[in-house]
């Protein structure tokens, strides 16, 4: 019973610190922001606000995800999906231009409206892990839009265009408030679905990747993790492919979905170093896979599981040391009844694990 209450306990108190973050942000923005006043707002020391979050980035990010989380609570799953790649493409982007500022929002309310992390990783390591995270949604998309008409085949490109001209609007509408209508950015993200995208892909440098190296390891899974895109439980049964991917790497997402088997599980486990990268992962992450949820029926959700190895449970048991984690991991196993029959690390590890049947022969 002890327990329950100081969970109760904490509970609230974070509940406290986040309505109070919001408060702040909304009124002052991110720059004017102190954790003191926040800690004042929500009559609480600096030391409870900073035994919750380890600073005002993570706290601005976690008022930002806590944003997200609401409005998808009471989003009602879609019945249906729209049958054909057009409309597909233009309700997505209706619900994911709802978050666009309001003409009489200021600039630090505009900013929390649209859930947006500028000015917060203006690092050029912030920079590359907003690059990866952007293929990671353009896969996410792709993969939705492809389960859309007959013979839809790769949407990749198209998904590519949708979130540029989507993150246009999105800048416009936060520098320039009232400039563009959003039903017509919309309708024009609908009209490129009937546009002739080259959807080819064939990278002459995966020729050069080496191969995965065959084994025969026991595979032991970690407890139940979370995807992050869908917020549901992730599994690790069946056969599948297990890439593990500094946040450097993230664009290598690409190469694993187009390589992987159609029948192969594949889970992308998300390492970081800095704890605000993680928390950008989950927002950013968590923000499309709520659009994708108020769209698509969930059968025709993306099938990629990614996971946020904050503990490295996932990267150790798929044989990643945890002394050799950085942002530039990149390393993949290729599981068989229970076995990991293949490993490759370096960069095209994913399409090394992913094919390595090919070479190795299934178990």
């Amino acid at each position: 019973m002890a327990r329950l209450t100081r969970a109760r306990l904490q509970a609230r108190t974070r509940a406290a610190i986040l309505t109070a973050a919001a408060t702040e942000f909304t009124e002052r923005g991110y720059a004017d922001t102190t954790v003191d006043r926040i800690a004042d707002r929500a009559e609480l020391t600096r030391g409870a606000v900073y035994s919750n979050f380890p600073g005002k980035r993570a706290l601005y990010l976690a008022v930002l995800l806590d944003s997200v989380h609401r409005a998808a609570a009471g989003t009602p799953v879609p019945k249906t999906t729209p049958e054909t790649l057009e409309p597909a493409a233009k309700a997505f982007a209706a619900v994911w231009l709802e978050r666009l500022p309001l003409a009489g929002d200021s600039t630090a309310a505009g900013r929390l409206r649209s859930w947006s992390p500028a000015g917060l990783f203006d690092d050029d390591a912030g920079r590359t892990t907003l690059g990866g995270l952007l293929r990671v949604e353009s896969v996410l998309l792709a993969q939705a839009l492809e389960t859309r008409g007959p013979g839809a085949g790769h949407r990749l490109r198209l998904a590519e265009l949708i979130l540029t001209l989507l993150h246009g609007a999105g800048d416009l509408a936060a520098v320039a408030p009232g400039f563009g209508d959003p039903l017509e950015v919309a309708n024009a993200c609908g009209r490129l679905a009937t546009a002739d995208l080259v959807e080819e892909w064939n990278p002459p440098y995966l020729g050069f990747v080496a191969p995965a190296l065959a084994c025969d390891d026991p595979w032991s899974p970690p407890g139940p993790l979370v995807d992050v895109v869908t917020g549901q439980p992730a599994g690790f049964g069946g056969d599948g492919v297990v890439v593990v991917l500094g946040s450097a790497r993230l664009g290598s997402v690409v190469e694993a979905v187009r390589s992987a088997r159609p029948h192969d599980a594949l889970t992308i486990a998300v390492t970081v170093t800095d704890p605000d990268v993680g928390a950008l992962v989950r927002l950013r992450l968590a923000d499309m896979g709520a659009c994708l949820a108020r769209v698509f029926e969930p059968v025709r959700l993306p099938s990629v599981r990614v996971v946020l190895d904050d503990d490295r449970e996932l990267s150790t048991a798929a044989g990643v040391g945890r002394a050799s984690v950085s942002d530039q991991t990149e390393a993949a196993i290729l599981i068989r009844d229970g076995a990991v029959v293949a490993r490759a690390e370096g960069r095209g590890a994913a399409h090394a694990a992913a094919t390595a049947q090919l070479r190795t022969g299934s178990r």
